[in-house]
């Protein structure tokens, strides 16, 4: 099947990058080779702000060849934001994930269509042989273990890049921060519960570094809180204060009841008594987990602004 001057591709490619210059034309020519006969579909490489050439090379690649789109962030705002703005393009019945580094492998990219075509929402790879140093395998198979347990979905490999989706999974999800570990747990959550996984080649890096540091490990769990308090509470934010506060103000009532009856029957002084200032404490911070409930009420009310994405070029 030829892959020229297609309107409505049946594949979607979404590369996401940061200064990898050197391995895209290698990228595009190893996704030519393994789908051009298989199915009609674009690439779009996301440059996330890269300092390198490696814009010059997309639209290089772009020029000479109609499958090639590209998108160029002026400045690095992350790898969900590329994810995030590449949905936003795509044109293809199916979408796939992968990234600019040849870690991941094209050839893996059919099987994982025919298991979407089989019924899956969403099929992610699993590198179950990494060639990562040991600093990035245990963090990675921790984080795993943790998110699999925390979120119920049974993937051993949250952070593999190569992912496919039908379209309307990408349609209907939002990535930002560092949200793109958690596609399968905000496609589950929005009704697309037929979550595949698929055992993938995984490549050594052939070109430059990874650029990813042992703070992103953080990130993904506070990221993974944040997801599970919104989804919980995001509608009902005084379900969440309203608890916390009515605790607060039960423990800090009785405590001043208490000191009251203490004061007006036994004649006790309360203001050196560490007791009193304790039930003040806990009166005042119930009172205050009430009123952020009632502002989060008020807020849920009107949409929120999305954050802007500054973008340089679109090809």
């Amino acid at each position: 099947m030829s892959n020229t001057s297609v309107e409505k591709p049946e594949l979607s490619i979404v590369v996401p990058l940061f200064n990898e210059q050197e391995s895209l034309r290698e990228l595009y020519n190893t996704v030519d080779k393994t789908l051009n006969e298989l199915y009609s579909f674009e690439i779009i490489f996301v440059d996330d702000g890269s300092n390198d050439e490696s814009w010059e090379v997309i639209k290089e690649l772009s020029a000479g060849h109609s499958a090639v789109r590209g998108i160029r962030f002026r400045r690095n705002y992350g790898k969900s934001a590329a994810l995030q703005k590449g949905f936003e393009k795509v044109r293809g019945n199916y979408v796939v994930t992968m990234d600019a580094d040849l870690q991941d492998d094209p050839a893996e990219i059919p099987d994982m269509i025919n298991m979407l075509t089989g019924g899956y929402d969403l099929v992610s790879g699993w590198k179950k042989k990494r060639h990562d140093p040991v600093s990035k395998t245990i963090p990675s198979k921790l984080f795993n273990i943790g998110t699999s347990w925390v979120t119920g979905i049974p993937l051993h490999d949250f952070n593999c890049g190569l992912k496919a989706y039908r379209r309307e999974v990408v349609d209907n999800i939002y990535l930002y921060g560092e949200m793109h570990r958690y596609v399968p747990l905000l496609a589950n959550w929005e009704g697309f519960s037929r979550i595949g996984e698929k055992v993938v080649v995984h490549h050594p890096r052939k070109y430059g570094r990874t650029k990813f540091g042992v703070s992103r490990g953080m990130k993904g769990f506070l990221d993974l809180v944040s997801l599970m308090f919104i989804n919980k509470y995001v509608q009902r934010p005084m379900h969440f204060f309203g608890s916390i506060g009515t605790v607060s103000l039960l423990i800090g009532g009785g405590i001043t009841f208490y000191l009251t009856i203490m004061r007006l029957f036994f004649r006790e002084y309360l203001t050196n008594r560490p007791l009193f200032l304790f039930g003040i404490m806990l009166l005042l911070l119930g009172v205050q987990f009430f009123s952020i409930g009632f502002l989060g009420e008020l807020i849920i009310k009107h949409k929120g602004e999305e954050k802007t994405i500054n973008i340089k070029d679109i090809i």
